[in-house]
């Protein structure tokens, strides 16, 4: 069901998009592709919305964290806004401090997406499409990206991302929904059991930037390859949590890149019930634990966020790619196409 969510200043109008199928609820703004809710059932039958979000238009614009936006170019920082491509520097827009976040400050986020409705078999979804000009926040090449979304009639939200460039570039597309699964509105994710499928994961500086360094994470508050509770490390005194007041890290995910999506996390709160398994073809997950949640924000139905509340599981390649060639490459070429797929299944 499509209906009229708001106008944007310029009178630009953003339409909210309702899909239900195999017991999950969507709802979809073609303003920044943004998931604006969730809702899947307990152990006991009961829906909750299990994102984060707002109840109007001027709320995304104004002040949203990225709540439930499509990222894009390219999801994460750029340390310094700078990369060079095949010999010639580039210079992006810097929008978190001295680094570029999520694509600049007009990113992918914040785009009005043409969006298409579907329905294959049993599954519905929507097509979204948006066109980048060559030069757009700083990024070489005319970028021609389409997203699916696809709810199947088991419940599992599936995220296809496609693109193709007239230019070589870099691109890295990901989804930055904020997850708490007792409910948008029941506190904080502490208790949530986590578990991760990865060895290892990138450092960073000061500034969030990775070091370059795959380090283990043996020994360290990384470690959730067995399942353990996001709070029960989160306030140690290592230094990377310091920097990040949390965790805020790439984890370098022990498949690696794959041609279909392959397991890599696990979600679950104890007291509804509600898991949430992740499937993905990137290499890498960024885990964020809300640490910058400020209490400064009202949300849906009147909730105040506030540090903590939810967490983000961004499917992706590594932050800081294009400076690093030791990590797997974001780069397209034209003639070629940008593919990944993650999947998110629900149960309780």
């Amino acid at each position: 069901m499509k209906s009229l969510f708001g106008k944007l200043a310029d009178g630009t109008k953003v339409h909210s998009w309702a899909l239900d199928n195999g017991g999950t609820r969507l709802k979809v703004l073609s303003y920044g592709g943004i998931v604006q809710s969730l809702e899947i059932p307990d152990r006991d039958g009961r829906y909750a919305n299990v994102s984060l979000g707002f109840d109007t238009i001027e709320d995304y614009v104004e002040g949203s964290p990225y709540f439930g936006a499509l990222i894009g170019r390219y999801g994460n920082r750029v340390a310094e806004g700078r990369f060079t491509l095949d010999g010639e520097s580039h210079e992006v827009n810097v929008n978190d401090g001295a680094n570029s976040l999520h694509g600049g400050a007009q990113g992918f986020d914040t785009r009005v997406w043409d969006v298409e409705p579907f329905t294959e078999g049993s599954d519905v979804g929507l097509y979204l499409y948006c066109t980048s000009a060559d030069g757009e926040m700083g990024y070489p090449g005319t970028l021609r990206t389409k997203v699916t979304y696809t709810l199947t009639r088991q419940g599992d939200w599936r995220v296809d991302y496609e693109a193709t460039t007239d230019k070589a570039t870099v691109v890295n597309l990901t989804s930055h929904v904020y997850w708490n699964l007792a409910g948008e509105d029941s506190g904080t994710i502490y208790d949530h059991e986590l578990e991760i499928a990865a060895s290892r994961y990138t450092p960073v500086d000061s500034g969030l930037i990775p070091t370059g360094e795959l380090a283990e994470v043996t020994g360290t508050p990384f470690d959730f390859r067995r399942a353990k509770t996001v709070g029960e490390d989160l306030r140690g005194a290592h230094r990377q949590l310091l920097y990040a007041k949390g965790f805020d890290h790439n984890w370098v995910l022990d498949k690696g890149v794959t041609r279909e999506p392959e397991h890599v996390a696990t979600l679950r709160d104890p007291s509804s019930g509600r898991t949430m398994r992740i499937a993905t073809t990137e290499p890498g997950l960024q885990f964020y634990s809300g640490n910058f949640l400020d209490g400064t924000l009202v949300g849906s139905g009147g909730t105040i966020y506030r540090q903590g509340d939810a967490l983000c599981l961004e499917t992706q390649h590594y932050p800081d790619s294009p400076n690093h060639p030791s990590f797997p490459s974001t780069v397209l070429r034209p003639g070629q196409a940008y593919r990944t797929t993650t999947v998110h299944s629900f149960q309780a």
